[in-house]
């Protein structure tokens, strides 16, 4: 860990030391110096006035990709070392030396029936209150990776750390072989893309969005995901699956929340920690990513995200907490600055909360292109990805350059052992080295050379989860008469180019990079090729056929005359509308990443209107990548029923059919809120910004993101709201809150209880007294994930009841209203779980609250801490929908 004095020392280092690592840079001149940009400022700030800045930034403009050259951290492919006489000399005459200590390894005892010694791949069953402890497992993946590097010279040593080069391997990422593998040596890393299946790759499953898996709530289905990722992940060879993301969905317009889970810290913490169990149980190392604050693509790679500490830990890096305890092998830092520094040599993200704080033991690599200077080793960077500075430049910051700090004094070889050690521990901690484990077997940037693609087929029957997780993250937002489910109507039309097939395939576009048909996923590195494509045209039309339907279609968005016509005397019009978004190296119809706009694309909101005016019983689809304006015409009297099916993956045609048809009851629920207009939100994109200036992107709503700020501003929730909101703001409501969605039944909830859990073990009683008394977890190594803060505290136990005439499915959610001391807003999401009911059934449903999730972060005290005063509880079907109301029994301290 680098104290905050050396911190300064080292950016004040870094100009020299990446003037003399990357040849391809001149001297940094003044001409060459980036400026900061306030928002709403006509100042640019010189970031050389560090003296006087917030930023401690000074770096040859040609380090910071211009936004055109910054590809993904997909982009990138290698697989034969960089040479060294191809790497630039390096003067560190004015470079002092760096201390390094390992961090230690955190010590919790296993406890039996609370958190049991177990191995990635075989996690604790789905739903249970059990904590997994993989301490032995890394204990003993340690042990053998400490004794494969101590075989290794100081060059193999620091290949481990370096990938070889943009392209120049079968992965998008790559780490080179040591040979002979046989013996002293090992066959390097296969990195792959993955936040929905494999890249780049044939006869692969192009599984549901991130976003999609979160509409489940349901544990089960995301654990399956991540399992048949994994196992597809390791049929093609692929040693580390670069997913999940976790970005949270702070800016609606974000390009990338399609790919993570949604717009609350805890579901998407509980989404990352099932992916992360499901996918290491089939043996790839998961990579939780982007760490961290990457949340718009707009200047992505000359950004600043103005982060609080206390928003960081409870908003933003929860996520990566529950990726390390669900045994997570790598990260991935993220292409922007923190709080004036890059995120791939932030001392305080990787060092102090990432490796000190969560006690993470895996590695940490940098996204494609972020890493800015071989010194950020020191600050916590283990590996570079893809290898060169730029891609095809030749040089590298690790590399010989990485040598020559070590050989010199700067860097000591004990920082690079424990960069080797914790790859390689990430390798065996997976058993990647069994001869069982295949090799990679498909080439990414070469899918036509037949001596490097050996077209193995992973796909399984990974359709049928596909198409189940389709329909249970379908979310009904509106239902008129019980216009759905179809009753065997006489006559169908289908209306807009989404319900149909691109004109070219499903694969017209790279990397999904537009928009034709179906919406089944964004665009960018986390897409996938289609092996195949299901249009709702096509399966609609098979399940009509029993019915005797008669079914027509009509696919032109434009033409909204025409579409109002054949809307006529039609049983049922059913308009399927879209909006796109992805990564911001691919521009589509003026989208560079993040959405112009909240509107859907190709005239949406004109073709539900003109087919609305012609038919009265109007069913609404929409394929989107997050949420929409709907205003236009969610309250039109012929808009009998509204279905959001967010971007599905491949079987996206039959998951939205079982729902039309009532073969899947909805039980989908929003990841995040269907604001009335874009300006609701309390976080908007941040524009411009010249090429060489560094955005400044401030998160000044701090923990009031997405419905936290709905519900601070809004007087219809009946708990504390602090501070008070004016009159003005008190009117912001939202169209469709975070977790609705309804059913076609109804469920009804009763008996609410809760209950201390006592633990007779006695395990580290002494902090729960404290905290308990109000005194924040002490700082150490693991604190924030130790035993203590997170094993069940409480007990919240109820009935659900379906009281209608359907069997289906519920989503009980819990929410903790904390006292309007804590600083905290009204309600804050605890808990979720899916339950299937009969009809005139009733189930029990039990849910737990920990310390960790009673607790708020004092950032004096750099702890986990209980606020004083009463804690109330809220279940309920929606953030809005309250049902029970109980509050923490007392316990002695108010």
């Amino acid at each position: 860990m680098v104290s905050a004095g050396l911190k300064l020392g080292l950016l004040l280092l870094l100009p020299f030391v990446r003037a003399a690592t990357e040849s391809t840079t001149s001297a940094g001149t003044s001409d060459n110096v980036p400026t900061i940009v306030v928002p709403g400022s006509t100042q640019s700030v010189s970031s050389s006035a560090s003296a006087t800045s917030s930023l401690s930034i000074s770096v040859p403009s040609s380090t910071v990709p211009s936004s055109s050259a910054s590809l993904s951290e997909s982009e990138s492919k290698s697989a034969t070392p960089i040479p060294s006489s191809s790497i630039s000399a390096i003067n560190t005459a004015d470079i002092s030396s760096h201390a390094f200590s390992p961090f230690p390894t955190p010590s919790q005892a296993p406890v039996a029936g609370v958190y049991p010694a177990t191995d990635p791949k075989n996690p604790p069953p789905v739903n249970s209150p059990l904590i997994p402890d993989f301490a032995p497992a890394w204990a003993a993946a340690y042990a053998k990776a400490r004794a494969k590097i101590a075989k290794f010279t100081l060059d193999e040593k620091i290949s481990v750390a370096t990938g070889v080069g943009w392209e120049n391997g079968r992965c998008v990422g790559n780490i080179p072989s040591i040979e002979p593998i046989a013996g002293r040596g090992w066959p390097g890393l296969c990195l792959e893309d993955a936040p929905l299946g494999v890249r780049l790759a044939d006869f692969v499953t192009s599984f549901p969005t991130g976003v999609n898996a979160a509409a489940t709530f349901n544990r089960r289905l995301i654990r399956l995901r991540g399992l048949f990722m994994g196992k597809e992940h390791v049929g093609k060879g692929v040693n580390v699956a670069l997913g999940p993301m976790m970005n949270m969905g702070r800016v609606a317009q974000g390009g990338r929340n399609w790919e993570g889970f949604g717009a609350d810290p805890y579901l998407a913490g509980e989404a990352a920690y099932e992916t992360i169990l499901g996918m290491q149980s089939a043996g790839v190392q998961a990579c939780a990513k982007h760490l961290v604050n990457n949340e718009q693509e707009h200047k992505r790679t000359q950004s600043t995200s103005e982060v609080d500490d206390r928003t960081q830990h409870e908003i933003y890096t929860h996520p990566f907490l529950r990726s390390v305890m669900a045994g997570v092998t790598s990260m991935m830092c993220s292409y922007n600055l923190i709080n004036g520094t890059y995120a791939c040599e932030n001392d305080k993200v990787m060092n102090d909360i990432v490796k000190r704080e969560y006690g993470f033991q895996g590695y940490i690599m940098s996204d494609w292109q972020a890493t800015h200077s071989t010194l950020s080793a020191v600050t916590g960077l283990d590996m570079t990805m893809p290898g060169d500075i730029t891609f095809n430049s030749g040089t590298t910051y690790f590399g010989a350059n990485l040598t020559a700090y070590v050989l010199n004094g700067t860097i000591p070889e004990s920082r690079v052992d424990d960069m080797a050690t914790r790859i390689l521990a990430g390798w065996y901690l997976l058993k990647q080295d069994a001869s069982s484990f295949p090799k990679t077997n498909f080439d990414a940037f070469r899918p036509d050379n037949e001596a490097t693609n050996e077209h193995v087929d992973v796909q399984d029957d990974h359709y049928k989860l596909v198409r189940e997780i389709g329909a249970a993250s379908t979310v009904l937002l509106k239902n008129v008469n019980n216009a759905l489910p179809l009753k065997k109507p006489r006559s169908i039309v289908l209306i807009g180019s989404d319900a149909g097939p691109g004109k070219i395939g499903p694969n017209q576009f790279s990397d999904q990079g537009g928009n034709d048909g179906v919406l089944a996923m964004g665009w960018g590195s986390g897409t996938t090729n289609f092996t195949y494509l299901v249009t709702p045209l096509d399966a609609i039309q098979r399940r009509a056929r029993e019915d005797r339907t008669s079914v027509s279609w009509f696919l032109d968005d434009f033409n909204l005359a025409r579409a109002g016509n054949v809307a006529i005397r039609k049983s049922a019009a059913i308009v399927f509308i879209n909006s796109d978004s992805g990564e911001e190296y691919i521009t589509v119809d003026g989208n560079q990443g993040d959405r112009k706009n909240m509107t859907a694309w190709h005239g949406g909101d004109a073709l539900v209107m003109a087919v609305a005016a012609q038919n009265k019983n109007t069913i609404v689809v929409v394929h989107s990548v997050g949420p929409l304006i709907v205003e236009p015409w969610i309250d039109h009297p012929n808009v009998t029923a509204v279905l959001w099916a967010g971007a599905p993956g491949q079987e996206a045609g039959n998951s939205i059919t079982d729902v039309l048809y009532g073969v899947w009851n909805p039980s989908g629920r929003l990841p995040y809120t269907i604001a009335k207009k874009t300006s609701d939100y309390s976080a908007q994109l941040v524009l411009g910004g010249a090429p060489r200036e560094v955005l400044t992107i401030p998160y000044t709503e701090g923990l009031e993101i997405d419905y936290r700020h709905f519900d601070a501003v809004s007087s219809a929730l009946d708990v504390d709201v602090s501070p008070p909101k004016t009159n003005e703001q008190k009117q912001i409501t939202p169209r469709f809150e975070f977790g609705f969605g309804l059913s076609y039944t109804t469920f009804a909830y009763s008996n609410l209880h809760i209950a201390k859990v006592h633990s007779s073990d006695g395990t580290q009683s002494q902090l729960e007294a404290a905290w308990e008394a109000g005194k924040a977890s002490p700082i150490g190594q693991g604190s924030s994930t130790a035993l203590w803060l997170h094993r069940p505290a409480y007990s919240v136990t109820f009935d659900v009841k379906n009281t209608g005439s359907r069997y289906g499915s519920e989503i009980p959610q819990l929410y903790l209203n904390m006292p309007a001391s804590s600083g905290e807003p009204p309600s804050l999401l605890r808990g979720f779980t899916n339950v299937e009911i009969g009809p005139g059934k009733k189930t029990k449903v039990t849910l737990h609250l920990s310390r960790y999730d009673l607790s708020i972060w004092d950032v004096g005290a750099q702890g986990w801490r209980k606020p004083a005063g009463t804690m109330k509880v809220t279940v309920g079907a929606s953030s809005r929908d309250a049902r029970l109301r109980g509050q923490i029994p007392a316990t002695g301290r108010s």
